[in-house]
Parts: C-alpha cells; structure tokens; sequence
C-alpha cells in the first residue's frame, strides 16, 4: 500500500530546503570559482555546478533519500533558480560578472611565456606547448597572443599575418 501523504507531503520544512540548496549551491559555486579554469574544460562552472547539484538532488529524490517528492523537486527548483539567478546578475552588472565569471589570462604574449600567469594556473611549458600544437602552432615565436578563456580553452592569435584568433574548438570541425 503506498502511503500518499508520505510520498507528497515535505519531510523537510520548505524553508529549510530552500536554505540547505542555497548554501550548498553558493559554497560549491564560490570553491568551484576558485579551482583552475582549465579544469573546467569546455563547460563552464556554474554548468558543471546545476549538472552535480541538480544530479544529486534528482536521485536523492528519487531514491527515497528524500521522503517525499517535494523536498526533491523544491531542491531542483532551488539550484536551478540559483544558477538563473547568478547568470542574470552577471549579465546586468558587468562588476558582478567579474566575480561570477572569470576573465581570460594571457599565457603567451609576443612569442614570451608568461610563467607568473602560468604558475597561476598550473600550466607547465610543456602543457602550454601542447595547447599551442593542438591549434596549429609549433613555433611559440609565432605567437602573438595566447589566453587561457573562462572555459578553459586557450585561444591563439599568431604574428604571422593570421590575425584570426583560433580556438579548440575550431581544430575539431565545430563552428
């Protein structure tokens, strides 16, 4: 016999959930925004963060962690509010968007390894000459400028008359 109450009806009070999803979502967001960017990879961190949170709180709805499906859907709603939240102030604010997202990092510029911005990434020479590879340098002299993006993707602009920027995304057939 299923017992409707239990499967509709919140076991948490709503304003606890809402508190418990608010903190988890801006605690993991802010440890998340900190963590290099090129662990991000091509998904960006408040993506990566709604994929996790929204994951978790979907089986823990599902599995009866929760004892209601309630808790689970408000919990869903409540990160996914946050993520929208946050992607609506940054896009207002430019000042905000500085905080929420982070900005490009210059590894290379005039064919020059910028060690300081690459020890602040983590990125050894060897791991940047790889990148610069994968986008069809072999030659760091012919750079004019590489960034690390908010993505985690390294862009490259070349001195040698090809003044279009280049992006991973590119090399792999993607527009």
């Amino acid at each position: 016999m299923i017992d409707w109450g239990q499967v509709f009806v919140p076991s948490t009070p709503l304003l606890e959930t809402v508190v418990r999803g608010s903190v988890m979502y801006l605690t993991l967001f802010g440890l998340l925004r900190v963590i290099l960017k090129r662990e991000s990879g091509t998904t960006g961190v408040t993506d990566l963060l709604v994929i996790v949170l929204l994951a978790d709180a979907a089986q823990n709805g599902m599995s009866g962690n929760y004892t209601s499906i309630t808790d689970g859907v408000l919990l869903v709603a409540v990160i996914i509010g946050w993520s929208y939240l946050l992607d609506a102030v940054a896009y207002r604010w430019p000042a905000a968007a500085r905080l929420i997202r982070p900005g490009s990092l210059v590894l290379v510029r005039d064919g020059r390894m910028l060690h300081r911005n690459m020890r602040r990434e983590l990125i050894t020479d060897e791991e940047l000459r790889q990148k610069l590879r994968e986008q069809g340098v072999d030659d760091i002299a012919k750079v004019r400028e590489a960034r690390m993006e908010s993505d985690g993707q390294v862009s490259v602009t070349t001195s040698s008359g090809d003044d279009q920027p280049r992006s991973q995304s590119r090399r792999r057939g993607v527009p």
